[in-house]
């Protein structure tokens, strides 16, 4: 994991926040920790199967 690119997404994402904060309007994320929490579940999801053998290159089956 490069720590660099972590940092400064949660800058960028700390500073978005702060924008849409200033302007009172929704943030384009969930608004609770179960919201976040299907989303790191989407996350690592995606990451289990990246580390198994199994899966299809669904571009690739549609001719894209």
């Amino acid at each position: 994991m490069n720590v660099t690119l972590v940092a400064l997404a949660t800058l960028t994402g700390l500073l978005t926040g702060i924008v849409f904060g200033f302007f009172d309007v929704p943030i384009p994320a969930p608004p609770s920790l179960a919201g976040v929490m299907g989303i790191v579940g989407i996350f690592l999801g995606y990451r289990l199967m990246s580390s198994l053998p199994y899966g299809i290159d669904l571009l690739d089956a549609l001719g894209l």
